[in-house]
C-alpha cells in the first residue's frame, strides 16, 4: 500500500508540473485545444510534446503521422480492408479516452459516430474514424489560433 500511494503521490506531482509547464509555456496553444470538449489539460500537454507538428501539416499528413488514417494493403487482386498501422501511438492513446468523450459531448463528433455505426461500420472503425475527425479539427485549430467553435461546424 505504500509503494501505491507513493507512486500515485509521485503521478500526481507530475501532472501538476506538466500543466503548470504547458500554461507557462504553451499557453495559447493549450486553450485552444482545451477548448473543445473532450480534451482536457493531460491530454493537451501529451498532444503539444508528442504531436509539435500539430498545427503545421495538413489533415492528410497529421492523419497518417499519428496512425490514424486508413492505409491500402492491396497487392494485386487482393483488395483487402484498409487499415491504420504505424504513426505514433503514444499520440492515439492519448486520443482514446477523449474521443470517446467528445463522441458523448461533442455533437459533431457525436453524429459522425452514429452515422457510421448505422451505416454499418464496426464501433472501433467508427472510434478510429471519429479519433481522425477529432485530430484534423484540433489541428485546424491550432493552424487558424482559433478556439472551438460549433457554428463552423453545423450544416
Amino acid at each position: 500500500k505504500v509503494v501505491i500511494r507513493t507512486l500515485d503521490s509521485q503521478i500526481d506531482d507530475l501532472d501538476i508540473q506538466m500543466t503548470h509547464h504547458v500554461r507557462t509555456h504553451y499557453a495559447d496553444i493549450g486553450s485552444l485545444l482545451e477548448s473543445m470538449k473532450g480534451i482536457g489539460g493531460n491530454t493537451a500537454a501529451s498532444l503539444i510534446g508528442n504531436l509539435p507538428e500539430l498545427g503545421r501539416l495538413t489533415n492528410r499528413q497529421i492523419g497518417k503521422l499519428v496512425g490514424v488514417a486508413p492505409i491500402n494493403r492491396d497487392s494485386g487482386r487482393y483488395r483487402g480492408k484498409r487499415t491504420i498501422m504505424g504513426g505514433r501511438p503514444q499520440v492515439r492513446a492519448a486520443l482514446y479516452m477523449p474521443t470517446w468523450t467528445a463522441i458523448r459531448h461533442n455533437p459533431v463528433i457525436r453524429a459522425f459516430y452514429h452515422r457510421l455505426v448505422n451505416a454499418g461500420k464496426p464501433k472501433k472503425v467508427a472510434l478510429v474514424a471519429c479519433m481522425r475527425k477529432l485530430l484534423i479539427i484540433l489541428n485546424a485549430m491550432v493552424r487558424d489560433g482559433k478556439h472551438w467553435d460549433l457554428s463552423l461546424h453545423m450544416a
